[in-house]
């Protein structure tokens, strides 16, 4: 299990049987939860300028989620989320596990967001696919949150300014930002996208492989298409995927975001 922050593409979801519990996203007050908010529609709203907002899964929530996957014949849960440090998911989903029916509820916070928490879950759901228990699992997701790094534009400084999940500090420019683990920092700030692009693959490429990458955007396909190519052609480069930066993620660092998420594989 895991929640909609994780951005996991849903060819992963149902390769590895993923049940994905949803963050609410308030758009202009209206709450709906983040999987029926429709990107394309949402990211016009972005441009409008809608005043967004988000909300992690309540304990009732997820406890309905533990009541589905032990009906289904669950007898462990790996319960993987977006690290306490961004969301108050982590700590709804302890409260809702002390009432599981099932004997196992492992909570996994990855002290990440986005597409790096979806890399957890997709080692971790590897690792169960192999046999392995819930609890080897979950330290397999938390190797790879404590290794796993980002690197991305922020499309809106002016919102995420205001949201204060991101800091972009004063100045102009395309700001680009860089994570390890749970750390954030700025890795400059560029004139064009195409500058943008080509620090990020410079920041890919200082990493040592064999590496799995993640190329995101919220609109804006020529940068991702154009940061693929180049992450595609770096040598320590083994695997790529895309995913779609969606509204939880989207509603802090605004339309036009692009970015990779990297781990060794």
């Amino acid at each position: 299990m895991t929640d909609s922050n994780a951005m996991l593409p849903a060819e992963l979801v149902t390769r590895f049987d993923v049940l994905v519990v949803p963050l609410t996203v308030v758009i202009d007050g209206d709450a709906r939860p983040e999987p029926e908010v429709e990107p394309g529609w949402f990211y016009a709203r972005l441009r409008c300028g809608a005043t967004v907002t988000t909300a992690a899964p309540s304990p009732g929530e997820l406890r309905a989620a533990y009541r589905e996957a032990a009906a289904a014949g669950a007898e462990e849960i790996l319960s993987i989320h977006v690290g306490s440090n961004y969301s108050a998911t982590v700590t709804a989903a302890r409260l809702a596990a002390a009432e599981a029916a099932v004997p196992v509820v492992v909570v996994v916070d990855t002290m990440t967001a986005s597409f790096v928490e979806g890399c957890c879950v997709w080692r971790a759901a590897e690792a169960l696919a192999r046999g392995e228990s819930a609890a080897t699992a979950a330290e397999r997701a938390r190797a790879v949150a404590a290794e796993a790094g980002s690197v991305f534009t922020v499309g809106e400084p002016a919102r995420a300014r205001r949201s204060g999940r991101v800091e972009v500090g004063d100045g102009s420019g395309v700001v680009v930002l860089g994570t390890a683990g749970p750390e954030m920092f700025e890795i400059g700030r560029v004139d064009t996208a195409e500058s943008a692009v080509e620090a990020m693959v410079r920041h890919v490429a200082s990493r040592p492989g064999p590496l799995r990458v993640g190329i995101g955007h919220a609109d804006a396909p020529t940068a991702a298409d154009a940061l693929e190519r180049a992450l595609h052609a770096l040598p320590q480069v083994h695997e790529t995927v895309r995913y779609v930066v969606g509204p939880s993620v989207a509603a802090h660092t605004g339309v036009g975001t692009v970015g990779a998420v990297f781990h060794r594989i």
